[in-house]
């Protein structure tokens, strides 16, 4: 019979979000001061789309080997150890002189920031039981929401008042400040594994490796994964090139499409988490919020045809929204079918390959943008979601919890 549910997980919850919006907000002090930043080093798309792409070289790279840190130490120890990481390789930023300057503080960024995300999911499998596993991974996932909501104002706030340099270090101190209240207030749970186990549990990782759930969610998260890298970092730049849009209409406009995406992790937790209390099948509970949530997605395809900005700012809010509804549910999908022993691996190996392609396209958004503007690229964003869904319905199948062999 399984354990009750702890009901420490919603202060452990709160902490994860806020790790989260931090990670977002640090990253994010790129993307909006990139007008002013491209002006100064004189930065062309391509040029800016390598920095980025260092990023997310070091994000890829860094995925499989934070996991299994994870995995072996804990996420009480491990989380802090990588915030400290890429707390000070933003603050480097400050630093930058050229585009070299810049892309590699970008790649040390990567190396830090990428195991948040699998120290949140590991974490939520653990304190959370299925019913709860969507609704906890989409506030998890909105701390990325907030980050980003707030970043844009408080950016340009900071910029403006002391330049752009010390907006990097600036931001780099909440991530300081943030480890001494989760290193007070989290402990390991006991029972890691009290919640829906399967079989053999504790298996390597290479026999996982022969599943097809396993490349499955693979799939899934390396084909939608660009489509939110691309609202985070070229947003700004289009709103600026593209509707005219100044600085401090982006420190006003700019973080209003996350809150939607933070709304939709919220939204497609609770609807999926609905449905199970409800009586649904965990499987049938989760396809249908990925289904509602890639439809949404197709109103970036309109994007680039309407006139006016607030026609177009409302079709990228609707398309963030169904974003967020698939990463919540995503973080979901990943509890119901792996154990917590072997999660934060599992999940560092979706972003792998999730930060290989992030790369291929955001080098491949710079030269489109350049050569054919950024008609393909959204269209290109409205698409992907609804190929994700073929991972699930054709790999994944029926989502449930995966036995391992030996």
């Amino acid at each position: 019979m399984a354990s009750s549910p702890d009901p420490r997980r919603w202060r452990i919850l709160a902490l994860l979000f806020f790790s989260l919006a931090v990670n977002l907000l640090d990253r994010q002090v790129l993307a909006v001061l990139a007008p002013v930043i491209r002006d100064e080093l004189h930065l062309s798309n391509t040029e800016y789309s390598m920095v980025i792409a260092a990023f997310l070289a070091g994000l890829a790279l860094a995925q499989v080997p934070s996991g299994m840190l994870l995995d072996r130490i804990g996420v009480r120890i491990g989380l802090p150890l990588l915030m400290l990481w890429w707390s000070g390789a933003n603050a480097g930023h400050a630093l930058a002189r050229n585009v070299t300057h810049l892309a590699g503080f970008r790649f040390l960024l990567g190396v830090g920031e990428c195991g948040n995300y699998s120290a949140g999911v590991k974490t939520i499998s653990q304190w959370f039981p299925a019913s709860e596993r969507a609704l906890a991974g989409g506030i998890f996932n909105s701390g990325t929401v907030l980050g980003a909501f707030v970043a844009p104002y408080l950016v340009v706030q900071l910029a403006q008042a002391f330049g752009w340099r010390m907006a990097f270090v600036g931001v780099s101190l909440l991530g300081v400040a943030w480890i001494l209240p989760w290193l007070a207030g989290y402990r390991e749970p006991q029972h890691p594994d009290y919640f829906d186990k399967p079989k053999g549990a504790m298996v390597p990782l290479a026999p996982l490796l022969r599943m097809r759930q396993v490349w499955g969610v693979v799939l899934m998260r390396t084909l939608a994964g660009p489509v939110v890298h691309f609202y985070w970092y070229w947003l700004p730049e289009y709103l600026k090139r593209e509707r005219a849009f100044s600085m401090e209409m982006i420190g006003l406009f700019a973080g209003i499409p996350f809150l939607f995406a933070g709304l939709g992790n919220v939204a497609g937790g609770w609807f999926s988490s609905r449905l199970i209390r409800s009586g649904f099948t965990v499987d049938a509970s989760r396809k249908l919020a990925f289904v509602l949530g890639a439809l949404l997605c197709l109103a970036s395809l309109a994007v680039p045809f309407v006139p006016g900005e607030m026609s177009a700012f409302s079709l990228i809010c609707l398309a963030t929204f169904g974003m967020g509804a698939i990463t919540s549910n995503m973080i979901g999908l990943l509890g119901d079918l792996f154990a917590p022993g072997v999660l934060a691996r599992l999940t560092g190996l979706t972003g792998l390959f999730e930060g290989l392609f992030n790369l291929t396209v955001t080098l491949a958004t710079g030269m489109v943008v350049d050569r054919l503007g950024y008609m393909p690229v959204f269209l290109a964003a409205g698409l992907l979601p609804a190929m994700a869904l073929g991972s699930l319905f054709g790999l994944v199948r029926r989502i449930e919890p995966v036995s391992y062999g030996r």
